[in-house]
Formats: structure tokens, C-alpha cells, sequence
């Protein structure tokens, strides 16, 4: 059910989409990306679920409706990973996929590290193991000083244009870049310090279930072969570029959730051929 939970000692804004009468469905978690909420999987989650999951989408902390972390905004993807795994544990899911775009795609990548076990799929889209650094911490940490000025909706919502794809229909990309001025800027830039500090180089061994890992082929935030690496790492992983498509897999393409269905049908036929 759709509502709040209490997790890490706060409160946590979780939808959960599933068609009635079928209580054995699979679950999948879905995460947004940097700064946003759940709301980026709008369209996708009611038709996925229709396909037979059960769609789990999260607001991180301090994200959407959900209350901002006990200790504050959160500078560590990890945290957020142990955060995810309270939840699930919480709502009694022993089992589930993971599909994440960006930091989630990074959350999903340290999920695989931390509970193979437990992972039917993961789909980690615009997601590597290492950044390079890149951006600055240093210099994302200086911009924490300013970044609630007026114009940072106007510098996310041009931002966000830069990094959609090619393809992106112009009216759907006008409505996905007005969407994303929403984000509160002490937690977007909180987020992207975790982003670019996080290193699963040295974990990628622990990863034992099925991965995919995704990346647009004009996303600018991303080095596609970074990505080719990333799955290179891992025994089995799949790695695809999307052609035209640039930060945002799930927004920038229409009928995602079929797409999202095929990848996990193909993962979890993976994992019992094993």
C-alpha cells in the first residue's frame, strides 16, 4: 500500500504498485536519480506492475515526501544502500530486483555488492563503478555555500536539457526538465558528492546476481566505457548503450516499462540457468 513507513527513524514515502490478486508477484525497487523523487517513475511503475510486478518506488531521504535523514542530508551512496535495505526489510520482501538510474543506478551497483544473495535482477542505468572523481567534491562542497539561490532552478532545470538524448521528443523534454526544478539544491548537491566519491572498483567480485548495466549513448555525465568496464568486472553482466538516449532512460523513453520487463525477464532466465 501506497503511505509512509518509518525507517532509520524517520518517515519514508514508499509507493507500492501491484494488481490485486496476485499477492506472489516480484518485486522490483525503483529508484530515481539526484535531487528528485519516485515521481520520475510515474508512467513506468503502473504499467510494470501491470506486467505482473510488484513496483516498489522509494523517496530517498530528504527526497519527495519522504523526511530528511536524522543526521542530515546524505553525502554516502552507501548510506543510502543500507538505507534501502532496512526498507525492504521493513515492508517483509526477502526477495527483489533492483532498478536504478544514476545515483540509484550507483545504489543499485553497492545493493549488488551487499545482498547478491537476496537480488533476483539488477538493472543499473547511467551507473558506474568509479567516476574518476568527476565532479569536484572539493568543488561541489564550496558550492553548498550558495546553491539555494534563486537561479539554481534555472541552472538544474537548463542542466537537465543538456544531458537528455537526441531522441527525446521536445515537448517530453520541456515537461521532464520542468519536473526536475523541484529538487532541493542542499540535497541534490549532497547526493552528487556521494556520485562522485563513490568507489565499488575494488567490490565488483562480491556482485554474484544478475546484472545489466545501462548507459545512453549521449549521456554527458557518463563514459560509456567506464560503463563497459564496470560490467566487464562482473561474471556475466550485460552492458548496453542506448542510441539517442541520454541521463534518464525511464523518462526520456516512451513505453520504458516493456523495455525494463524485457531486461528483467531476460536477467531472471540468467539466474535459473545458472
Amino acid at each position: 500500500m501506497t503511505g509512509y513507513l518509518t525507517v532509520g527513524g524517520a518517515l519514508a514515502f514508499v509507493e507500492d504498485h501491484r494488481v490485486p490478486g496476485a499477492p506472489d508477484a516480484p518485486a522490483v525497487l525503483c529508484l530515481h536519480t539526484a535531487g528528485q523523487s519516485g515521481a520520475q517513475w510515474r508512467h513506468v511503475a503502473p504499467e510494470l506492475a501491470a506486467a505482473g510486478y510488484r513496483v516498489v518506488v522509494p523517496d530517498l531521504p530528504g527526497h519527495g515526501r519522504s523526511e530528511p535523514a536524522p543526521s542530515g542530508p546524505v553525502d554516502d551512496l552507501g548510506a543510502y544502500a543500507a538505507w534501502l535495505l532496512a526498507l525492504v526489510d521493513t515492508m517483509g520482501l526477502e526477495r527483489f530486483s533492483v532498478a536504478g538510474c544514476s545515483i540509484g543506478g550507483k545504489i543499485a551497483l553497492d545493493l549488488a555488492v551487499r545482498a547478491s544473495a537476496r537480488l533476483d535482477a539488477v538493472v543499473a542505468m547511467a551507473a558506474d563503478a568509479w567516476t574518476g572523481g568527476r565532479p569536484s567534491v572539493k568543488g561541489l562542497r564550496r558550492e553548498l555555500a550558495d546553491v539555494a539561490a534563486p537561479s539554481r532552478s534555472d541552472r538544474t532545470e537548463l542542466g537537465t536539457y543538456a544531458v537528455l538524448g537526441r531522441a527525446v521528443d521536445p515537448a517530453r523534454a520541456a515537461l521532464i526538465a520542468t519536473m526536475h526544478r523541484r529538487e532541493d539544491p542542499v540535497v541534490s548537491n549532497s547526493d552528487l558528492i556521494g556520485w562522485a566519491s563513490h568507489d565499488l572498483r575494488e567490490q565488483l567480485g562480491a556482485i554474484t546476481c544478475p546484472l545489466h548495466l545501462v548507459v545512453g549513448a549521449d549521456d554527458l555525465w557518463l563514459d560509456a566505457e567506464r560503463v563497459r568496464w564496470t560490467a566487464s568486472r562482473v561474471a556475466g553482466a550485460r552492458c548496453t548503450v542506448l542510441d539517442g538516449v541520454g541521463h534518464y532512460p525511464m523518462e526520456e523513453m516512451p513505453g520504458f516499462a516493456a523495455v525494463l520487463d524485457g531486461w528483467l525477464r531476460e536477467l531472471t532466465a540468467d539466474r535459473e540457468a545458472a
